[in-house]
């Protein structure tokens, strides 16, 4: 019994270290968007580009469903649109909240096709000269999955920043470089705050810059 409660807080434990290494991740990730915001968007464009390629291609060679890829090469267009203001979004601008109902349901009905593949009427397998088609393996999904439905919308979600630039302190001073606060940024940091003031309910200070001036 005991040793099943340590199985218990170990799954726990690992779990936090996962959250707090994706998080790191995210933030360190985004620090190199701002930096790098030029090349950052050519790169994303060519992977827009290079993904709607292979839908074709996945279409003419693997015989896709016509209407589900051609309904995923319509989402990455619409990505494509936030990249006329790159870093920065509009949050509540009509493009930005389609991408993110595209990002969704590309994931429901790829799943659902892939979690129910088509399978022929018994005369059709009873025939000699049936083929049976070909299932996709798991990697091969994951694959699919990582590559061509995440992986755009997660760098995205990464490389773009809220428009704060519009607040009136910025419009006083244009001379001022302007701020990225990458989503993946505010996201972090709202979570490490939120941590913070658990930690403080229960008498702990995990903020080494709590009551001090930081430059």
């Amino acid at each position: 019994m005991f040793l099943q409660l340590l199985s218990y807080i170990g799954a726990i434990v690992g779990f936090i270290l996962l959250v707090l290494s994706i998080a790191s991740g995210l933030y360190y990730i985004s620090e190199l968007v701002e930096e790098h915001t030029e090349p950052t968007k050519r790169l994303l464009k060519k992977l827009i580009y290079s993904i709607i390629v292979t839908f074709l291609l996945l279409l003419i060679f693997d015989k896709f469903p016509i209407k589900l890829t051609l309904f995923s090469i319509f989402s990455y267009y619409v990505y494509l649109q936030n990249l006329h203001k790159f870093p920065y979004v509009e949050l509540s601008s009509p493009v930005f909240l389609l991408s993110c109902v595209l990002v969704i349901s590309n994931h429901f009905l790829w799943f659902h096709h892939f979690n129910n593949p088509y399978i022929p009427p018994l005369e059709v397998r009873l025939r000699p000269d049936y083929v049976p088609p070909r299932i996709p393996t798991f990697v091969e999904i994951c694959s699919f999955f990582g590559l061509l439905v995440w992986l755009v919308p997660f760098a995205l979600f990464v490389s773009l920043s809220a428009h704060d630039n519009l607040l009136p302190h910025h419009l006083d001073k244009p001379d001022d470089k302007k701020k990225n606060n990458g989503l993946a940024k505010v996201l972090v940091g709202n979570l490490r705050e939120y941590i913070y003031a658990i930690s403080r309910k229960f008498g702990y200070e995990l903020d080494p810059h709590h009551g001090s001036i930081v430059y």
